[in-house]
C-alpha cells in the first residue's frame, strides 16, 4: 500500500468548501500544522473565534475527505478558534464550549477513575523519566494504568517505553487503540508525527490535538491515567489543567534553588485552578559513587523537602542521580521494570504508594478539583 503524501491530503482537503466564503479550505489558507506518519494524519483548520461554534460540520467533512484516501488509518482535525473568556453568548444553555467548536460534549475519558498530572516548572529536571517510572510503579500495585504523553513539542514516552516505532490502530476510522507497553496503555503525539519532525503548532492547535487524542483514544476502564505534562507554566499547561478532570498533580524538581523557584510556579498554577497538589518529588537528589560508595550532593540536597514544608504540601520522596536511571530510560527499559529489585525501583514504588493513598483519600472525601470552564 502506498504511503500517504502531503500532496494527496491537501488535494483531498481542497474538496472541502468553507460554507461562509464558498472557497475551499486549502485555497483560503485555513489548513495548517499538517503532520503525517504512516497512515495517521493530523492537521488544524484555522477559523475566526466567532465562527468556531458553528463549524463542527466543516471539521467532520475535512476528516472524512482525508479518511477516504486509501492508505489513511486515522485522521485528527482540530479547529483553532478559541472562544473569548467569559463569552457565553453562544452557549444557548448547552454548557461551556471547549474552544474548538464542539459545543456540549461528553466528559473526557469517563471510564478513567483517576487522572494524575506529573509536571515541572521547567524542562530538564527528569519529569518524563519520573512519570514513566511512576506509572509502572502504580501498575506494580495491581492497578490498571495508562500513560498519556501530553508534551506535544517533545514527546519522549514512546522512546522511554521502547515503542517509538509503534503504529496505533483504529477499529472504525474514528477511535484509536492505545499502544501497549509493559502492561500500560500508552498514547503520544510521538506515534503520529515522525520523531525527527518538529511540531509547529500554536497554542489552540496544541490544545485541540490533546483534547481530541484524549477523547478518541479507547482508554477503556483504568484505575489511573498518568499524564506527562509539558514542562513550564505557560498557556498550554494552564489550559490543560482547566480542561482535563485532574484528580491531582505531582511536581518534579531538582534540589537547586532555580529549579525550586520554577517548581513553586508550577505548584501555584495548579492551586489557581483548584487542582490538588499531591506533593513534590526531588529528582537527582544525590549521587552515590559506584567505586567508593560515597554519597555526594551535586545539586545540593533537601531543597525540595524544605520547599514542600514551606508551601504546605507533602514531600513524596527523593530519586538519586544515577546513570542507570538514564540509560534504562534511553534504552526503552525503565528501571522499575528492568531492575525491579534495585533501590531506585523501590524508591519509585514507595512514591507510587504515597500517590495512590492520596488519590484514594481525595476520592473518598469527594474533594476532586473544580474544573473551571471558560
Amino acid at each position: 500500500m502506498a504511503d500517504v503524501t502531503e500532496k494527496a491530503v491537501l488535494e483531498a482537503l481542497a474538496t472541502v468548501v468553507d460554507p461562509d466564503s464558498g472557497q475551499d479550505i486549502v485555497g483560503r489558507g485555513m489548513v495548517s500544522g499538517l503532520a503525517i506518519k504512516g497512515g495517521h494524519v493530523a492537521f488544524a483548520i484555522e477559523v475566526a473565534p466567532e465562527r468556531g461554534p458553528h463549524l463542527e460540520p466543516l471539521r467532520q467533512a475535512a476528516e472524512a475527505a482525508v479518511h477516504a484516501l486509501p492508505a489513511v488509518l486515522t485522521v485528527s482535525a482540530v479547529l483553532t478558534a478559541e472562544r473569548p473568556a467569559h463569552d457565553h453568548g453562544h452557549d444557548h444553555g448547552h454548557g461551556h464550549g471547549h474552544g474548538h467548536g464542539h459545543g456540549a460534549e461528553e466528559p473526557l475519558m469517563p471510564e478513567v477513575k483517576a487522572i494524575i498530572a506529573v509536571a515541572s516548572g521547567k524542562g530538564g529536571v527528569g519529569k518524563s523519566t519520573t512519570a514513566v517510572n511512576l506509572a509502572l510503579a502504580l501498575k506494580d500495585l495491581g492497578l490498571s494504568v495508562g500513560m498519556f504523553d501530553a508534551d506535544i513539542f517533545g514527546p519522549s514516552q514512546p522512546r522511554m517505553l521502547g515503542v517509538s516505532g509503534a503504529q496505533p490502530t483504529s477499529p472504525d476510522g474514528e477511535s484509536i487503540n492505545p499502544v501497549e507497553a509493559f502492561g500500560l496503555k500508552v498514547m503520544s503525539i510521538g506515534f503520529l508525527v515522525p520523531e525527527e519532525s518538529p511540531v509547529i503548532w500554536r497554542g489552540p492547535m496544541v490544545m485541540g490535538a490533546l483534547e481530541q487524542m484524549m477523547r478518541q483514544v479507547r482508554w477503556g476502564a483504568l484505575d489511573v491515567l498518568v499524564v506527562d505534562m509539558p514542562p513550564g507554566t505557560g498557556d498550554t499547561q494552564l489550559t490543560m489543567t482547566q480542561r482535563v478532570p485532574l484528580t491531582g498533580a505531582v511536581i518534579v524538581s531538582t534540589p537547586q534553588d532555580i529549579a525550586l523557584l520554577d517548581a513553586r510556579k508550577g505548584l501555584n498554577m495548579f492551586r489557581q485552578v483548584n487542582v490538588p497538589v499531591m506533593g513534590i518529588i526531588e529528582n537527582m537528589s544525590y549521587y552515590i559513587c559506584p567505586k567508593c560508595g560515597n554519597e555526594d550532593h551535586i545539586f545540593g540536597h533537601g531543597g525540595a523537602k524544605f520547599e514542600a514544608v514551606k508551601l504546605s504540601t507533602d514531600f513524596l520522596g527523593e530519586i538519586p542521580l544515577d546513570i542507570a536511571i538514564r540509560t534504562t530510560s534511553d534504552e526503552g527499559q525503565p528501571i522499575v521494570v528492568s531492575r525491579p529489585d534495585s533501590p531506585h525501583a523501590k524508591a519509585y514504588r514507595d512514591i507510587a504508594q504515597k500517590v495512590w493513598d492520596k488519590v484514594q483519600l481525595l476520592q473518598s472525601n469527594k474533594k476532586g478539583p473544580k474544573i473551571v470552564m471558560e
